[in-house]
């Protein structure tokens, strides 16, 4: 005997599906009944089906979610904008209780994994990731968090950062990060040393902030396929932002796409309001892994955002003017399994022996989740029906 089946559900073409669980895992998943008996039955009503949502970029240690409310200050250069940082967080809430208040906010909304970029360098020392790490340590059985140690002060710049980004691998962190090697660090050659070179040594992944704008982007983006090629880490290697893709003409976005595509290294955009961004579909036909992140939330660099996932892929949609269902598809695409590729999620999605976790979502299709954002949703957890902070239940037992 089987434990659940869900039944009368929609995929995200619209198209009908049953799943049947057994053990916290998907025994079968199509659009006719398994020839099994079942404990439990759940009538679905018709409703959108699909993965949890991932995260590929977050700021854990910086929101203010769970705080007062912080007015924005202003600053006119990176540096500002650090210190004006800084001050706002020396007098916020324990940075664990902060960056527990956000998870528990994405999760609400039905996001199952993330990756967080956490500050390491030479200023904050790790007890920025040390705080990360202990919230991270209150939700593991719910929601996966990959930690990259970033160096937002700078690596080069930022005397020590180097010895202390080694250190954060040594404690947990797995993917190693990087800034503006040039604009920022002022040393792209020497940041990119450091970066792959410990990437390299502890077998770990690379994402690299990159604001750096037009050609001098380009020209970064170029140097780190290169390096990603000749250090055999295809799939292993993003680079987040990269508004310089937004900036160039067309056919250098195609010229640098193809050396993106064939180094597969893979690019992060949260479409951001007052930048350029990179050119998604674009990007995707040529070959390029384009995934989505919702960035800083409601902190010292900007006040917006509340870690829903499925509003990222809607302003993904909007801004880049997707329109037909298969485009807005797309933006679904990168908000859930291109992020869960980048973070080599191994038992995420809608098949056959993966772990029966997904969301129920109040909406005929995946297209119209993003393009309407239904408030109403739930998710499922190795195949037990979310409650309290997990969403409002769409369904009932039907035994």
């Amino acid at each position: 005997m089987l434990d659940r089946l869900f039944h009368n559900a929609v995929d995200i073409h619209g198209e009908p599906l049953r799943l049947a669980v057994k053990d916290g895992h998907f025994v079968d998943i199509g659009d006719d009944t398994p020839g099994h008996a079942f404990g439990d039955i759940v009538d679905l009503g018709g409703r959108l089906v699909m993965p949890g949502f991932v995260d590929g970029h977050i700021h854990l240690d910086k929101s203010f979610v769970g705080d007062a409310w912080r007015p924005h200050i202003e600053a006119h250069a990176l540096r500002d904008r650090l210190a004006a940082e800084k001050a706002l967080l020396a007098r916020a809430r324990p940075m664990e209780e902060r960056a527990l208040a956000l998870i528990e906010q994405a999760a609400a909304f039905g996001t199952v994994a993330m990756r967080c970029h956490v500050d390491v360098d030479a200023t904050t020392g790790l007890d920025h990731l040390h705080a990360v790490m202990q919230a991270r340590s209150q939700w593991l059985d719910r929601v996966a968090i990959e930690i990259v140690a970033f160096p937002q002060a700078g690596v080069m710049s930022c005397p020590g950062t180097a010895a202390l980004l080694d250190a954060a691998m040594r404690e947990g962190a797995t993917v190693i990060g990087g800034i503006d090697p040039t604009t920022f660090d002022g040393d792209a050659d020497g940041q990119l040393d450091v970066v792959f070179g410990i990437a390299e040594r502890r077998g770990v992944k690379v994402d690299i902030h990159l604001h750096e704008p037009g050609m001098h982007g380009i020209e970064q983006l170029q140097r780190i396929a290169e390096r990603t090629r000749a250090l055999g880490m295809a799939g292993r290697v993003a680079v987040s932002h990269a508004y310089a893709l937004g900036e160039v003409p067309v056919d250098v976005v195609d010229r640098i796409a193809t050396v993106l595509a064939d180094a597969d290294v893979a690019i992060m955009t949260n479409a951001p309001g007052d930048r350029p961004f990179p050119p998604v579909l674009r990007l995707r036909a040529a070959g390029v892994h384009v995934f989505a992140g919702n960035d800083n939330i409601r902190d010292a660099w900007w006040p917006y955002g509340n870690g829903d996932m499925l509003q990222r892929a809607n302003m993904i949609g909007y801004r880049s003017g997707f329109y037909t269902d298969q485009d807005l598809l797309v933006a679904l695409d990168m908000a859930t399994s291109a992020g869960a590729a980048v973070l080599g999620m191994r038992d995420y999605g809608l098949h056959a022996g993966n772990e029966a976790t997904f969301l129920v979502i109040d909406a005929p299709n995946g297209a119209a989740a993003v393009a309407g954002m239904p408030s109403r949703r739930t998710i499922v957890r190795r195949g037990e029906i979310g409650r309290g902070d997990e969403g409002t239940r769409l369904f009932e037992h039907v035994n």
